[in-house]
């Protein structure tokens, strides 16, 4: 006997089943916000990921990582040891990849950058930083780590009774914005250097210059505020 064409009232039970069976999984089907053992990765079509999270290969690390969309490193999470119970510092970059701030996984806080914090000064003039040579002459000095392209400086001068005098600040031995009256407040802020590749995260020399203009006389000057700035 010939085989019959199916009748149309078979295939629209048929149709019915596989909608149902359709229906059931999409139903029952876990929602897709979980991955487990793999790792996510969020980027264009074409090109590196801008965001990344998940085991790294031939590690047992759970690591993220977010990238600018012109692929150098923002953001990361990791220890970098392999490991699957190791503590994980959080860490930002500028667009050089260099780490700018990060947290401080043994006691908490603020790991980098490393900030600088001024001591209290003397009140008493007389036992500020001083000279009665009539050349410039460095009378206070420190060093500082680079961590930011500017720096704001605060500086209190004085001269004793009748005489003048002036005072500047030396950045790496070069002047750090203009030369002042003794008597005058030093205050400024500007870029450490037009270069600030070359001198991050390394040491800054500053120095307080003084000289007397007058006969005689005594030239003082006593920094009481410095930190760094961003652009």
């Amino acid at each position: 006997m010939p085989q019959l064409p199916e009748d149309i009232i078979d295939r629209l039970t048929q149709m019915e089943r596989r909608i149902q069976q359709l229906s059931t999984a999409v139903n029952t089907r876990p929602a897709l916000n979980t991955v487990s053992g793999g790792t996510l990765e969020v980027g264009p079509a074409t090109g590196s990921p801008v965001f990344k999270i998940g085991k790294w290969p031939g590690t047992d690390e759970y690591r993220m990582e977010l990238r600018r969309q012109t692929g150098q490193l923002a953001i990361s999470m990791y220890n970098g040891d392999g490991t699957a119970t190791s503590l994980q510092p959080l860490r930002l970059y500028d667009k050089a990849e260099r780490e700018i701030v990060s947290d401080d996984i043994g006691t908490g806080g603020l790991a980098r950058p490393w900030l600088n914090m001024l001591p209290p000064q003397d009140t008493n003039t007389t036992r500020w930083p001083q000279t009665s040579l009539t050349t410039m002459t460095t009378i206070a000095m420190s060093y500082n780590v680079v961590w930011q392209p500017k720096m704001r400086l605060v500086m209190n001068t004085r001269a004793s009774s009748g005489a003048t005098g002036s005072v500047q600040v030396l950045v790496n031995g070069a002047q750090w914005g203009s030369t002042v009256a003794a008597g005058t407040d030093f205050v400024y802020e500007a870029l450490i250097s037009s270069d600030f590749g070359s001198v991050y995260g390394t040491q800054l020399k500053v120095e307080v210059q003084a000289q007397v203009t007058s006969a005689s006389g005594t030239v003082y000057a006593n920094p009481i505020l410095m930190y760094g700035r961003q652009t």
